[in-house]
């Protein structure tokens, strides 16, 4: 087990299996020493364990937790190309959409709980720029979507 996943065991987590994808797409593509991942979504064993538009149906909360979902969806998919997350530098850009209601303002809240994941599993390598955008709709009616851009260490 890499001392990512130990980590990440620590906090009651586990790795999930990589999303597949819903179109024509890869869930995380490697250039040179970045990886790049695909917009993740909330699902959890295949599912998506909530719908709707956060600050209607999705409170601020609920949203927060699935925005973790998606980044732990995003830690899958960089393994799969990355071979091993201990091979992560550093987290360099986090995106992050949140489907809203019309008054809802929150969006970055939202998106804490990616980033706060990613800052408790990989520690400072976890620190990272980022965006937090709201959106009309998301693909599924998810009510949020993390993609994520990685460094890695040259093996």
């Amino acid at each position: 087990m890499s001392a990512v996943e130990a980590k990440l065991a620590e906090l009651g987590l586990t790795l999930p299996s990589v999303v597949p994808p819903l179109a024509a797409y890869q869930p995380a593509v490697r250039s040179g020493v970045y990886v790049y991942t695909a917009g993740q979504l909330p699902m959890v064993e295949g599912k998506m364990p909530v719908t709707g538009k956060v600050g209607g149906e999705v409170t601020p909360e609920e949203a927060k937790q699935l925005a973790a979902t998606c980044a732990l969806n995003a830690l899958a998919a960089v393994k799969s190309v990355a071979g091993d997350l201990d091979r992560i530098a550093r987290v360099v850009k986090v995106v992050g959409f949140v489907a809203s209601a019309p008054d809802f303002t929150g969006q970055p809240g939202v998106i804490n709980g990616a980033s706060e994941l990613l800052g408790a599993v990989l520690g400072d390598k976890g620190v990272h720029a980022r965006s937090a955008v709201g959106v009309a709709v998301l693909p599924l009616d998810a009510p949020v979507e993390v993609e994520i851009q990685v460094e890695l260490v040259e093996a």
